[in-house]
């Protein structure tokens, strides 16, 4: 569904990724892991348009989205979950769930989501008229993830979604996530657990200096010889 070939990108004159090549199949979980300073996030911003891609394409269904402007994706399907949350913190918890659905074309869909979004999210039901900033660290996550599913996307890209959250909440956030593929959301996982990455995952690669180290399907993964690779052992 989403095809990416020989992509270099970066911040200015620095480069960051260097002839990235990789696939994410529709209706599938791959995540991309790797550590600190391989172009996981890079990646991402390349895909949604936040940086400039200097050679190579990324397509989505056999057609090209190179130099689409960022606030276009949504209306195209795509949409990103930054590392971090970044919600509004002085808005409340409805109003943060609502700018997911600000396209024109998620409009009309706005209700029937926002009612899905709090079936995934009990929580964020019971905190909808409470301001965003109060939130704990793994419900601001919870905020974060149901606005981008306000846009009913077909692809969702996902950064670091258990930075600084409990292990409790980080489990609860990826069966989530295995809910979301079985109703066959087609979904870019990036993240540093790996074992949690891998449980989940139906694909994984490994990015080490902007260039993929490794790609294999997540049940044939040797966690041994990932993580020689990942701790360049």
């Amino acid at each position: 569904m989403l095809e990416i070939s020989n992509l270099r990108a970066g911040y200015g004159s620095i480069n960051v990724l260097w002839d990235v090549s990789l696939e994410i199949a529709g209706k599938s979980l791959t995540t991309i892991v790797g550590p600190n300073g391989a172009g996981k996030t890079t990646l991402l911003r390349a895909i949604m348009g936040l940086i400039r891609v200097t050679q190579g394409d990324i397509c989505v269904l056999g057609k090209s989205i190179r130099g689409n402007q960022t606030w276009e994706m949504a209306c195209r399907g795509i949409v990103m979950i930054p590392e971090g949350r970044m919600i509004f913190s002085d808005m409340t918890v409805e109003e943060n769930l609502m700018m997911g659905a600000f396209p024109r074309t998620q409009r009309k869909a706005a209700g029937g989501n926002l009612k899905k979004i709090f079936e995934f999210f009990p929580v964020l039901r019971d905190r909808r008229h409470q301001i965003a900033g109060s939130l704990s660290g793994g419900e601001s996550q919870m905020l974060a993830i149901g606005r981008g599913l306000m846009a009913d996307p077909k692809i969702i890209l996902i950064d670091e979604p258990s930075q600084g959250l409990a292990p409790l909440i980080v489990k609860d956030i990826f069966a989530i996530f295995s809910l979301l593929k079985g109703r066959g959301l087609t979904i870019a996982l990036v993240e540093q657990t790996t074992h949690m990455a891998i449980k989940v995952a139906d694909y994984i690669y490994l990015l080490k200096s902007g260039s993929v180290a490794m790609s294999e399907e997540a049940r044939k993964i040797n966690m041994d010889q990932l993580h020689n690779l990942y701790f360049s052992r």
